[in-house]
């Protein structure tokens, strides 16, 4: 079901609001209240302007605090606290969070730059974190105007007729969050407003007059949070628009200038290379973004593997038990970081943290689905579930021209086998695995069947003298599952194939590699082609 903007996702069960600071905690429960809408007043909270000026959110304390302010107090409170400030955030803990903390706490607009898959949505999103539980507005304004210094017409006319009497509704801190993806087709009317001819006719205004303007996203996000995705994909003009509500605090809708102070926290995030290119960015706009961060990818495998096992689907309600073993999860996240640094890829699209996170997923899937077909009672990824899960990883990888000319298929197999071997020298290097090489050298072959169940397999596996020995390196003990064992075995024949120790066919048929010959010396172990002359 889409999720309708202004409202918020909250169980049944779920209070509404906590707000220890203001002296006001809800208990209510929706299913208590029967469904309430959260941008309407309610009896727990002041109803009108009279009772709101002797609350807690009293005139003195709402009236010159701004959004930036807002953020700003709040984070100094969780830092006091020794709070989380990003969680689930990883890796960004000593490079890009301290500059967003910075950033708050300057009061600054700032851009993330950064690849795609790098969080940074995810990141801004989080930012809601930092607003208050709940705040006052006038009921009924579209821009969410502040009852004691409203901006839009129809909000002072308004106060100036009710006075004290004047409603009041409450905004939940995810409702002040709006979001927008730039697109080159995004116009003024989208961003800013437009004249409303209907609403003129309607109430009999001149079309001049500032109550016949329907707002856009932008008046609409006010006293909150609003980011723009893919920055430079706005037109210029769209883009004097921001540079103008930034600076000066109007607009011109129509040709008619609107006066709209609006209270702000801007936030974006761009591509580095679309940023930087001229052109891209006016000037004057970029010269306004306060604080400039860069993003980046995991820097070690570890923080990869964590954010995988985080975000991959990977603790799923099956009538089998799914065990993944910890060499699987190093192999695919290798695979990652070596597309990363491959020639082969377009180093400015980037290898998304998401190519992991979906290889992961449908290596787990067509284990399970094997262990389903098999009725096991346990599935647990083998190496040949990698090659399984090559519809999740050619459609995330942008290639060069040499990597079109081998094709997308070619070079996921390409690096399926170099992180293999990565892994494989973790764990085995130095190891002695002469037997395992001497059996297959002695005419020995194996073929692996991608729906064998794993009793059978490991008795193919077992006659391969030295094999099972050797997978207490990746800490195996004595009893355990086939299907781990197999699994494991799998692994070295396949850190073996990655080293070009032993050979594999696409059929998955593994035997000797084949030695290439040396190349005779010329003039050497060949009879010289001689012949007796006679005159």
């Amino acid at each position: 079901m889409r999720q309708r903007v202004g409202f918020v996702p909250l169980s049944p069960q779920q209070p509404l609001y906590r707000m220890g600071r203001a002296g006001i905690v809800w208990s209510a429960t929706i299913a208590d209240r029967g469904g309430i809408c959260l941008s309407r007043a309610t009896p727990e909270l002041p109803r009108t302007l009279g009772t709101l000026r002797h609350s807690s959110f009293s005139e003195a304390k709402l009236a010159n605090r701004s959004v930036k302010d807002e953020l700003r107090g709040n984070l100094i409170c969780k830092i006091q606290r020794g709070e989380p400030l990003f969680p689930g955030i990883i890796g960004f803990d000593d490079t890009v969070v301290p500059q967003v903390v910075n950033a708050i706490l300057s009061r600054h607009n700032f851009i993330l730059l950064g690849l795609r898959g790098q969080a940074k949505t995810r990141l801004i999103r989080m930012l809601t974190a930092f607003l208050d539980d709940v705040t006052p507005y006038v009921e009924g304004c579209e821009i969410h105007d502040s009852p004691y210094r409203p901006i839009c017409r129809r909000c002072r006319g308004l106060l100036a007729e009710m006075g004290d009497e004047t409603p009041i509704g409450w905004l939940h801190r995810e409702q002040r969050y709006v979001e927008k993806l730039a697109t080159p087709d995004v116009t003024i009317a989208d961003m800013i407003g437009d004249i409303d001819p209907i609403k003129a006719a309607r109430r009999g205004q001149d079309i001049s007059d500032e109550l016949t303007v329907h707002y856009g996203l932008l008046p609409r996000a006010n006293r909150g949070i609003f980011a723009i995705n893919e920055l430079p994909d706005l037109a210029g003009k769209i883009q004097v628009g921001l540079f103008n509500i930034m600076q000066e605090g109007d607009v011109q809708i129509k040709g008619y200038p609107v006066r709209l102070p609006l209270d702000l926290m801007l936030v974006f995030t761009a591509n580095p290379e679309d940023y930087t290119a001229r052109g891209k960015i006016i000037t004057p706009l970029k010269d306004r973004i306060g604080s400039e961060i860069r993003t980046h990818y995991p820097a070690v495998l570890d923080q990869g593997i964590a954010i995988t096992e985080q975000e991959a689907w990977l603790d799923r309600p099956s009538p089998i038990e799914v065990r993944v073993p910890d060499y699987i999860k190093e192999v695919v996240e290798q695979l990652a970081f070596l597309a990363r640094e491959d020639k082969r890829i377009d180093k400015r699209s980037g290898v998304s943290q998401r190519l992991p996170i979906s290889a992961l997923e449908n290596v787990v899937s067509n284990a399970e689905r094997r262990a389903l077909k098999a009725k096991e009672a346990m599935a647990v990824p083998r190496m040949l579930d990698l090659y399984s899960a090559l519809p999740a990883i050619t459609g995330k990888l942008e290639l060069e021209y040499e990597g079109e000319l081998k094709g997308g298929d070619t070079v996921a197999r390409e690096l399926i086998r170099s992180a293999v071997g990565k892994i494989y020298d973790h764990y085995f290097e130095g190891a002695n695995v002469g037997q395992i090489i001497q059996w297959f050298d002695l005419g020995g072959s194996l073929k692996l069947d991608e729906n064998v169940d794993s009793p059978s397999m490991v008795k193919q596996l077992g006659g391969i003298q030295g094999l099972m020995e050797k997978t207490k390196a990746l800490g195996l003990t004595s009893n355990e599952p086939d299907a781990v064992r197999a699994s494991a075995a799998e692994f070295v024949l396949e850190g073996l194939y990655a080293h070009r120790r032993i050979s594999r066919s696409e059929e998955r048929g593994f035997a000797a590699e084949e030695k290439k010959r040396e190349p005779r010396e010329e003039g050497k172990g060949e009879r010289p082609n001689f012949r007796r002359q006679y005159n």
